[in-house]
């Protein structure tokens, strides 16, 4: 979805640099070469655009995609986008038919699910194996093959291989970022997954299990393909206070509005539900009108979130709304239509998502994945 201002609805819109997209892809894939780069566009590219941020991450670099579920492989496809794509989280009834037919790599994480591929490569246009990649859990314990079964699906595996109804393209598995201890453990029980892999007879095309955390900072972890999500959109993996600009990363989502409304108020007024707030001395209220239908984090309200406007940061003030919240502009020259600048990159003077994050309890990952469908995208840069 591109556009801006739609119909009589307020100015807001998320603008989404491509260029920088590009950008990241390159900085990270010339980081971790000779490795791959599989660029995840799942959720709508972290609520950048899938499509668009796909073009954008093959651009600068990255060779393969993934995204969560079929559904999502397929809208790439229809887009036109030919790359190599795998998708690992499935419903019971997941169409693989469909999946193996449109040339989408199936990511396996048990015993049926295979079963399931294997029986969609003889249904499927294509007449070819389905290729899959399979998923060992290493202690997130979430999907994947549990160690215990590892064998049992790994022989099956090779039977399927042999009879031409399956291409194991891959295996994978997935850190649970807890600590360096805990991540060595998950390395081990992959590398005991890969070797009885090999030994059955399984040649996987490539091997993966970093995302972007342990692919900038562990080179041991890189394997054949390293998967990059938040690091594509220039935000940061870590939560130790390294930011994007540390990393040679850029934001490439600014979130921005249009002030609807100035109200110059005395101190001690009180603003927004519940009057959590009020004013220490006479001061000028802003009005943006975006709020947490359009995935502003309602959780923001006194944590220090901060906007640009007229020139500087300013503190957002009182409960967040479901379509509006408020900032103080203290004795700024602000008025209706005034530019204000949510977040984006630091280099504008902007407060960053990961900013806006820290301020709300949570993960810039979320921040931007949540902006809604009343936001309109608008891209620039890039090869549209």
């Amino acid at each position: 979805m591109t556009g801006g201002h739609a119909g009589d609805a307020p100015f807001r819109e998320a603008v989404v640099d491509l260029d920088a997209i590009a950008r990241n892809a390159r900085t990270i894939a010339e980081r971790v070469a000779p490795a791959e780069v599989m660029a995840v566009v799942k959720a709508n590219a972290y609520g950048h655009g899938a499509a668009e941020a796909a073009r954008a991450a093959l651009a600068g670099g990255a060779t393969r995609l993934g995204v969560a579920d079929l559904g999502e492989a397929f809208e790439l496809r229809a887009a036109g986008i030919d790359a190599p794509i795998l998708a690992w989280l499935h419903d019971p009834d997941a169409d693989f038919t469909t999946a193996v037919g449109a040339g989408v790599e199936i990511g396996v994480s048990s015993l049926d699910q295979l079963e399931r591929a294997a029986a969609a490569a003889g249904l499927a246009a294509s007449g070819g194996p389905a290729a899959v990649h399979l998923k060992i859990d290493t202690g997130l314990s979430r999907n994947g093959v549990p160690e215990a079964d590892w064998p049992a699906v790994v022989a099956r595996a090779v039977e399927l291989e042999h009879a031409g109804r399956v291409a194991v393209a891959g295996i994978f598995s997935h850190f649970a970022n807890t600590s360096r201890d805990v991540d060595a453990a998950q390395r081990e029980a992959f590398e005991r997954a890969l070797e009885h892999a090999t030994t059955a007879g399984l040649k996987p095309t490539v091997r993966h299990l970093a995302s972007s955390e342990q692919a900038i900072r562990d080179p041991g972890a890189r394997y054949d393909v390293v998967r990059i999500g938040i690091g594509l959109y220039g935000l940061t993996p870590f939560g130790d206070g390294t930011t994007c600009t540390d990393l040679g990363l850029t934001p490439a989502m600014t979130l921005r509005a249009r002030v609807a409304a100035v109200r110059r108020v005395e101190a001690g007024a009180g603003a927004s539900y519940g009057h959590l707030w009020h004013a220490d001395s006479a001061t000028t209220l802003a009005l943006v009108p975006l709020g947490y239908a359009d995935g502003i984090p309602r959780h923001a309200t006194g944590g220090g979130a901060e906007v640009l406007l007229a020139g500087a940061r300013r503190p957002v003030v009182g409960r967040v709304a479901m379509d509006q919240f408020i900032v103080d502009a203290g004795d700024a020259p602000v008025a209706v239509g005034d530019e204000v600048v949510v977040f984006g990159d630091p280099a504008s003077g902007a407060p960053t998502a990961d900013e806006w994050a820290e301020a709300s309890g949570t993960i810039g990952y979320e921040i931007v994945t949540r902006i809604g469908p009343r936001v309109p995208r608008r891209y620039v840069g890039g090869a549209r």
